[in-house]
């Protein structure tokens, strides 16, 4: 009896840290049963597909092949699609293929009949329901799940290393990471940070940000001599708190259609000698118009690992895409002036305006 006692007992799960995973995906159902409606259909559609169903394709959770397939078969009822089919999709992408229904999979049957179950009875026990509320919401949840997917890899496979999405979706985030080594579990992604890659400071359903958002009000201020005014004056109060006294040469990543920084600069420090860089040249065209006189422009996306030399600071933009949290850890120059949102304090820092919701922060080597 005591050497029965002492026996391990069987281990159901091949990592115990997928039971997490595992009672979320119970408590998402038990949410639809009890309280449905739109946007638990939507968000949980959404996070799910990233984070459960995601692992769950990569790495079955149990060691028994029958319980795969049951909870195959569970995921497919609950978000409403086959995830047989999803999952033969999904791993065409990782070797870069084109995803065909080449053969059928005994999987399919499953899960297909699964999701079929589901929309069936929706339709017949309540259409009312079905139409107006869970389709829209499955719709408006494929669409998240499309956004995410468009822009976690609209220029090669980006990873974002936000502390919060990374704790929500069970380190989704590193995407650049999760490409190299797809087997790898979900624990293991932050030991095996790819350094130089793809980086942004968004996850990916709201990195649209990026390109929309900044460039817009950019071209927005290029228009209103009043909004470059305003721009310019808040702008010089935060930089005449923070530049040293004496600067040599300076660095200005992304010159920017609307070159505020190197305006700034000349009324600031008029002997610094200005280095735009900027990976757009039209961008560096533009900003010539208002800085007559010798600049140097460089027309090459910013690595922070290999700046140009010999700057005494560089400025980094809000629209650097990059590590920013690198730059702050590892700076590329002696002061480095960081353009960061309003909430982002680091070391020392002064607010440019409520109203942008930006502040200046200063790195030192």
């Amino acid at each position: 009896m005591l050497a029965a006692a002492s026996w391990p007992a069987p281990r159901l799960l091949h990592r115990r840290a997928d039971a997490l995973l595992l009672a979320l995906a119970l408590t998402h159902g038990w949410l639809l049963l009890v309280r449905p409606s739109l946007a638990l259909v939507a968000v949980g559609l959404w996070w799910n597909a990233n984070t459960v169903a995601h692992n769950f394709i990569h790495r079955p959770f149990f060691r028994a092949r029958a319980l795969n397939r049951i909870f195959s078969a569970y995921l497919s009822l609950l978000l409403g699609f086959p995830q047989a089919l999803w999952r033969e999709r999904h791993l065409a992408h990782h070797k870069n293929l084109k995803f065909e229904i080449s053969d059928f999979k005994f999987e399919l049957l499953g899960d297909g009949g699964a999701a079929g179950a589901l929309w069936a009875a929706l339709l017949l026990g309540d259409a009312r329901f079905a139409l107006t509320v869970y389709l829209p919401g499955f719709l408006l949840g494929l669409g998240l799940c499309a956004l995410q997917g468009r822009y976690e890899h609209a220029r090669g496979a980006v990873s974002h290393y936000g502390r919060l999405y990374n704790l929500l979706f069970f380190n989704d985030g590193y995407h650049v990471e999760h490409h190299a080594r797809p087997g790898a579990h979900w624990l293991e992604l932050p030991r095996v940070k790819v350094e130089g890659e793809g980086v942004s400071r968004w996850p990916a359903a709201l990195r649209w940000l990026e390109a929309c958002n900044l460039c817009a009000l950019e071209r927005l201020v290029l228009r209103s001599r009043a909004l470059q005014r305003f721009v310019l004056g808040r702008h010089e109060r935060a930089f005449h708190l923070l530049l040293p006294p004496a600067v040599g040469r300076v660095g200005i990543v992304g010159g920017g259609l609307f070159p505020r920084t190197a305006l700034v600069m000349r009324r600031l420090r008029p002997g610094a000698q200005l280095v735009l860089i900027d990976m757009s040249a039209e961008n560096l065209d533009c900003a010539r118009r208002f800085l007559p006189g010798p600049v140097e422009m460089v027309n090459e996306r910013f690595d922070a690992t290999a700046p140009p030399p010999g700057l005494d600071l560089l400025v980094v933009p809000l629209a650097f895409v990059g590590d920013r949290a690198a730059v702050y850890a590892r700076p590329p120059a002696p002061v480095v002036l960081v353009h960061d949102w309003v909430w982002r304090r680091r070391g020392s820092g002064v607010v440019i305006s409520w109203l942008l919701l930006k502040r200046l922060n200063l790195a030192r080597r």
